[in-house]
């Protein structure tokens, strides 16, 4: 079991980070473009990012197959190492770990052998098993290091999990946080339950992988009647593919959420309806989220931190008409991108 996730990263998570799912950097051959996937992380660190999320869905799960998996975490691992260094500032590092208990054990041992703190645990690989059988499996995961738990989206692949899985799966004594990505209400809450009623409420933190719905999941307090009475539980943090764009700004605004008063939350509400239309353009949601990579890199492109919309899955591209809404959104939403921030620091980060 992994010794490095100390009391005080356990804290920093518990408090609520801004983290962000960092894209894969691919030159046009799709090799590894260390020079740009180093710039990416700079660039996430830089602005104030809590950890990163490496090897994830907006990294390309492909990642895999063509031998990059390690090499990434590799990279990941030394960009997070020169800014502690520098800094001080502790950040949290979280790889994706998928597949069957096989591979999921061998990527879990091998994000422990480089130092990161956790891993997010996607089980879209054991669709169709009971849920003993999906805790069998997160348990060997969590034998090795600590365990995020991840619920997907089902139009990219994600599994329906119910409240008896979560329940089940937050008894795990490894287990330290909770992605809630199912871009759902019902089955958000079916977490939440899961948490509370598993006795581990104070213990697991609960972060929003819901892009749609980001602003109003980090403002919403959970009250959940137990026998014991009512169990207050809040969503602390973001782990999330559209924070790998705009990502200053988002800090920001994850900062101000945080602190905010509550006089401020229907302005707040009103700023997220803003960022789930822009959400709509990058992930493409028009078209069941089909250019949801293409649609960040498209921005990362235009801010020169990505040399183009290289990915090892070719029909990952741009739907039609989606450059146009990504068009849209940036008029209509200056306020939202950071732009003049990364142009002010992309030659250092390129170096």
């Amino acid at each position: 079991m992994s010794s490095l996730l100390t009391d005080e990263l356990k804290e920093l998570l518990q408090g609520g980070l801004a983290i962000p799912a960092n894209p894969t950097a691919l030159t046009r051959d799709l090799k590894l473009d260390e020079r740009r996937q180093r710039a990416l992380s700079r660039y996430y660190l830089d602005a104030g990012s809590g950890g990163l999320a490496i090897g994830v869905h907006t990294s390309q799960f492909e990642i895999r197959e063509v031998g990059l998996y390690q090499p990434v975490l590799e990279l990941g691992k030394e960009e997070m190492d020169s800014f502690f260094n520098k800094s001080g500032k502790p950040v949290f590092r979280i790889a994706g770990v998928l597949g069957n208990t096989a591979q999921a054990v061998q990527e879990a041992k091998i994000a422990s052998d480089l130092g990161y703190h956790a891993v997010l645990l996607g089980l879209a690989a054991l669709k169709g098993k009971s849920n003993r059988e999906l805790v069998e499996h997160c348990r060997a995961v969590a034998e090795i290091i600590p365990v995020i738990g991840f619920y997907l989206q089902t139009s990219v692949g994600g599994a329906v999990l119910d409240t008896e899985f979560w329940r089940e799966f937050s008894k795990i004594e490894n287990v330290v946080a909770i992605k809630m990505a199912p871009f759902n209400r019902y089955n958000t809450l079916d977490v939440v339950r899961g948490v509370v009623e598993s006795g581990r409420g104070k213990d697991i933190a609960l972060y929003t992988g819901n892009d749609d719905n980001i602003v109003a999941d980090l403002l919403t307090e959970y009250q959940i009647p137990t026998a014991a009475g009512v169990i207050k539980k809040r969503i602390v943090g973001g782990l999330l593919g559209h924070w790998a764009v705009w990502n200053k700004k988002a800090v920001e605004l994850f900062e101000r959420i945080k602190n905010a008063p509550p006089s401020e939350a229907l302005e707040l509400l009103s700023v997220g309806i803003g960022i789930t239309d822009a959400n709509a353009a990058f992930f493409d949601s028009r078209n069941g989220f089909k250019g949801s990579i293409a649609g960040i890199h498209e921005v990362l492109i235009r801010q020169g931190l990505l040399e183009g919309n290289y990915t090892i899955d070719p029909k990952e591209r741009l739907s039609p008409g989606q450059k146009e809404e990504i068009d849209r959104v940036y008029a209509m939403y200056p306020e939202l991108n950071d732009d003049g921030f990364v142009s002010e620091n992309l030659d250092k980060w390129l170096r």
